[in-house]
């Protein structure tokens, strides 16, 4: 409804939208919503969130982004904390075409739990009581009991309490599983090292008795070799005393030629 820029006043402290249908009311309490922090699509009459963008017209074009400033004044100091100080509060929010939020408070870049923590307790929110839609007073008379306490909570400011104890309790909830997967972790840990000690043990076994393995081959390869070489003596002395026995045959076997010879000569004579 609004592709232009547009600035909506809130003279007083109590202010009521009205008009024909059509005109766009539902839109400025949407735009106050969103810029609180809504988070929910469907809340705000849409598919997603890029819904809030200005989708084009017959006269005109569609535009990339969606940006909604919404200014409080501080002057009586109604909040407290760091912001306190502040005579006037900005917050911003930001949508482009591909779904990219931006939150902006004071001018500063922010979170969109920034936005929505500087406003627990004060009655202002994306779903609080200070905005009250078409049929919300016929909804709180037939409210649930649950829901009404939902809304005394918000008023009386009890709900900044229940969420500081819900994000605590989520903490220690996160915390316990953490410490729960720690667990399970250093067992499993436990387990592996108890593996790798085993192993380890194994392998210092095995490298004695490679250890061993080498002594005892080196020792018999030693014997093999001392074995070898008594062997080798022996069988140079049997041939160096049977060369003593051939050498002493071949002498008798020159003195026996001789003898022959000398026979041979004798009888030639007693022939002649």
């Amino acid at each position: 409804s609004f592709v232009d820029p547009t600035t909506v006043n809130f003279p007083s402290n109590m202010a009521a939208v009205v008009g024909p249908n059509g005109c766009g009311k539902s839109n400025i309490i949407d735009a106050v919503r969103w810029v609180m922090g809504e988070s929910s699509a469907k809340n705000l009459r849409g598919e997603s969130m890029t819904d809030v963008i200005f989708n084009g017209s017959s006269g005109r074009k569609p535009v990339s982004q969606a940006s909604i400033e919404l200014v409080f004044d501080n002057s009586e100091t109604t909040l407290v904390g760091e912001y306190a100080a502040y005579a006037e509060i900005s917050i911003r929010r930001k949508v482009t075409r591909d779904g990219q939020n931006s939150y902006y408070l004071n001018g500063t870049k922010c979170r969109r739990r920034d936005i929505t923590d500087i406003f627990l307790g004060t009655g202002l929110g994306p779903r609080s009581y200070s905005i009250i839609e078409q049929g919300m007073i016929s909804k709180l008379i037939e409210a649930k009991p649950e829901e009404l306490r939902n809304f005394i909570e918000e008023a009386a400011g009890i709900s900044k309490y229940k969420e500081r104890r819900r994000e605590t309790e989520n903490r220690i909830r996160r915390t316990q599983e953490n410490l729960a997967r720690l667990t399970d972790l250093r067992e499993e840990l436990e387990r592996q090292l108890e593996r790798l000690h085993r192993q380890a043990q194994a392998a210092e076994k095995y490298r004695e008795y490679k250890a061993q393995e080498r002594q005892l081959k080196a020792r018999l390869s030693a014997l093999r070799w001392r074995g070898l070489d008594e062997q080798v003596r022996q069988r140079e002395s049997v041939i160096g005393d049977q060369g003593v026995s051939h050498e002493a045959l071949v002498a008798e076997q020159r003195n026996a030629d001789a003898s022959i010879e000398r026979l041979r000569d004798g009888h030639h004579e007693l022939s002649e």
